[in-house]
Formats: structure tokens, C-alpha cells, sequence
């Protein structure tokens, strides 16, 4: 067995035997399905609980707009004035009372309205009720104007614009939608991988270093080799934990709401039967569209491909974070190296979100999908919106390109950097590194 592998074996049997590598590759997934319980929990109190709303409308319009819900009930009162009513749904504890005075005056009406309340209001609740007002009171100028308001109201056109290439494939706003969330979900998953993981590599190498362990390793073996255990090693134990994690994720998702009797979905249908609404084709035909235009994702291409970004993206930080842990001397003084390295990241999500999602396939974003710092995630987030082959290839190509480059790079000063002890590195300190 050679050096190379003998390092590979040690870093990732030192990672995954340490004791808060095991605890965090249980205990996270714990404490994810925790709070997504915990909070299902809280949304399920919240939704069983009936809010009654006292109504006193005196001018006698709006009364039948207010339709009650299994969460919201609407109760008339009649025969009281403002203070009585408002004494009596203070005493009762109810949700509010909703005082509309008599006017004949429509447009004076709609800005008198008041909704007493012990606190402020939910927001949705009072939209609601003004969406009713809103459409009742339009409908009472109508008909005073003499005009028809049902008719016009069937006048009224819905634009549903179809959406589809020249080849003939249909689209829709929704896939545009989806490809976004699977696209955005790969490109964010690689970027905090990277983070965490860099991270790592970086400590373990300081650690070597101040124990003063790499001196007696140093010696019989070459940097480059020892820097591509190491990340190698990291890599493999991170895609462990990783794997862990997703295993861990679904039985606990299955088992916990069983036992604890919370259902963690309910929140998510909830939001569906919104979106649901707000397009006005019904939960049943949002589902189906929804499930046809994930269909049509090149999915087995972006899992392809995310491994493909994975494993060169990972490879090409992991050298950069290697090389700052060996040029310094403890943890506080990667601060100056770490915005550089930072940086493109950074600005790898944000020209994905910003950009990709307004144009997929503009200048911009094909750019920073070719420059090997930014591909990783700009790339994965494109390519559920249809990348020729092609171009996924050349920034394969560059990447894995650049980060044999960079891992020559990084050789350089972790080879100088690693026995370097007392003395803070800059930047002009590293350049002098890099010509021995």
C-alpha cells in the first residue's frame, strides 16, 4: 500500500472515529426533525384553536359575506351599541369584533370600518375580511351606477399564457418554478458542503501543525501527496456523514410523527391549498401539474452532473483550505484569507439566484458557469433549465483543470507553510513561498 492511500485510510478513520463526529452524525438529523416537529406541533395548536369574530354591522351589507371556517367563526350581533359590543367580546375573549357603521355612502363606509382587537391582528385574518368587504362593497357601486355587476363581472378575462419552446415542448410558470427550487436546492447544498467541510480540513491541518505531529510525517513523505490524503480522507468521511445523514433523515421523518401524533406535512398541504387558490385551478390540478412538470426535469443529468460539481467543486476549496491551515499558526488567524476564499461563493449563490432565475441562459449566467470558482453552483442551478451537454462538459473540464492547478498551488506553500511556526503569514509572505 502506498503513502497515498495509507493517508486516505488514516484521515478518514481519525474523522470518523472521533467522538463529536459520531455524535453530530446522529445528533443532527435529531435535532433537524426536532424543530421541524416542534414546529408542526405549534402550526397544528394553532390551527385547531376556533377564533370567533364578533360582527356588528349596523348598515346591514356585509353580514352574509362573512362565511365561517373550521378555524374561523363568524357570530352577528345585533341590537347593541359599539361599547356594549366591544364589552362583550373583551368578556368573552373572543378573537375581535368587527364594527361596520351605517352610511350610505359606500366609499365613506369602506374607510370608517374598525376591527377592535386585544392584539394586533394575524394579517391573513384581516385580508380576508377585506378581500369580502372589498367585493360586496364594489358590487353595491355597481348596481347603484346601474350597471350590471354580474355581467361585468362575466366580462372580466383571465389571461393563462401557454409557455412553449420552438421544438414543441410545453412549459409553464410553475416549472419555471420548480426548476428553480431543484436547481437552487443542489446549488445550496453544494455551497454549505464546501463550507463545513473546507472548515475541517483546515483544522485538522493546524491541529498536525501545532502538535508538531507533521514534522516526523513530513519527513518521509512528499506535501502533495500528504495535502491530497488529507483532502481525500476528509472527502470520503464527509460523503460518510453525509450519506448518514439522509438515511438518519427518513427513518426519523416516518417514525417521529407516528409517535408523537404531528403531522409535519400538514403545514406544506396547507401552503399547497394556498398556491392552489391563489391560481385558481384547485389543489387536484396544482398536484398533477406540479408532479407532470417535475416529470419533465432532466433529473437524471442533475444527479449526474451534482456529482460531478460535488466531487471537483469540494476538491478544488478543500486545496485552498488546506493551504490556509498550514500557513497559519492557529484558528483566529485564517481571518484574513478566509474573504478571498469566501468570495466567489458568495457570489456564486447570488448570481444564481438573481440571475439564473431571470435568464438561464443570458451572458452572465453562462460566464459564471464556465469560471471554475463560481460553476459548481451556478452550473447545477441551470441545468434543470435545459444546459446542452456541451457546455457541461467544458466546465467539468475546466473545473477539474483548475483544481489540478490549484492543488500545485496549494502545494506549494503547505509545504513551506506546514513548518513555518511563530510567524503570521501575509500575502506577500505566500508569494515569496510560492518560488521556493
Amino acid at each position: 500500500m502506498n503513502h497515498l492511500q495509507l493517508i486516505i485510510k488514516r484521515e478518514y478513520l481519525t474523522k470518523v472515529r472521533n467522538k463529536s463526529f459520531i455524535i453530530m452524525t446522529f445528533l443532527s438529523p435529531v435535532i433537524m426533525i426536532g424543530l421541524f416537529t416542534l414546529v408542526g406541533y405549534l402550526s397544528q395548536l394553532n390551527n385547531d384553536k376556533v377564533r370567533v369574530i364578533n360582527v356588528l354591522d349596523e348598515s346591514g351589507l356585509f353580514v352574509s359575506q362573512f362565511e365561517s371556517t373550521d378555524n374561523l367563526k363568524y357570530d352577528r350581533l345585533e341590537s347593541l351599541s359599539l361599547e356594549q359590543a366591544k364589552a362583550k367580546t373583551e368578556k368573552s375573549g373572543d378573537y375581535g369584533l368587527l364594527y361596520i357603521p351605517e352610511n350610505d355612502n359606500i366609499d365613506e363606509l369602506a374607510k370608517s370600518i374598525t376591527f377592535y382587537s386585544e392584539d394586533s391582528p394575524s394579517l391573513g385574518t384581516i385580508d380576508d375580511i377585506e378581500d369580502a368587504i372589498r367585493d360586496k362593497a364594489n358590487t353595491l357601486k355597481l348596481n347603484a351606477s346601474n350597471y350590471d355587476a354580474a355581467k361585468i363581472k362575466s366580462l372580466r378575462v383571465s389571461v393563462d399564457t401557454k409557455l412553449e419552446t420552438f421544438k414543441g415542448e410545453e412549459t409553464s410558470k410553475l416549472g419555471s418554478g420548480i426548476k428553480l427550487v431543484f436547481g437552487g436546492a443542489a446549488g445550496y447544498l453544494l455551497f454549505m458542503f464546501i463550507i463545513i467541510y473546507g472548515n475541517m480540513i483546515m483544522r485538522s491541518v493546524i491541529e498536525e501543525k501545532t502538535s508538531r505531529i507533521i514534522e516526523v510525517i513530513i519527513s518521509s513523505v512528499k506535501p502533495i501527496k500528504l495535502l491530497l490524503g488529507k483532502i481525500i480522507g476528509t472527502s470520503l468521511a464527509g460523503v460518510t456523514q453525509f450519506a448518514a445523514w439522509v438515511v438518519l433523515l427518513g427513518v426519523l421523518s416516518a417514525i417521529v410523527p407516528l409517535v408523537f401524533g404531528v403531522d409535519i406535512t400538514a403545514m406544506q398541504e396547507q401552503q399547497m391549498e394556498a398556491v392552489a387558490q391563489a391560481s385558481e385551478g384547485g389543489l387536484q390540478s396544482f398536484v398533477a401539474e406540479a408532479l407532470l412538470e417535475i416529470n419533465k426535469l432532466p433529473i437524471a443529468n442533475l444527479i449526474v452532473m451534482f456529482l460531478f460539481f460535488f466531487i471537483g467543486g469540494y476538491l478544488l476549496y478543500a486545496s485552498l483550505y488546506a493551504a490556509i491551515g498550514a500557513a497559519v499558526d492557529s484558528e483566529t488567524d485564517t481571518q484574513q484569507f478566509m474573504l478571498p476564499l469566501l468570495m466567489p461563493l458568495i457570489l456564486a449563490v447570488y448570481v444564481g439566484f438573481f440571475t439564473v432565475i431571470d435568464n438561464p441562459h443570458g451572458t452572465v449566467s453562462q460566464v459564471f458557469s464556465y469560471i471554475p470558482f463560481t460553476s459548481p453552483v451556478v452550473m447545477l442551478m441551470r441545468i434543470p433549465f435545459g444546459v446542452p451537454w456541451w457546455q457541461q462538459l467544458i466546465s467539468v473540464v475546466i473545473l477539474f483543470a483548475t483544481f489540478i492547478g490549484t492543488v500545485w498551488f496549494a502545494a506549494k506553500i503547505y509545504r513551506v507553510g506546514i513548518l513555518m511556526y511563530g510567524k503570521k503569514a501575509s500575502y506577500k509572505e505566500l508569494a515569496k513561498w510560492l518560488k521556493y
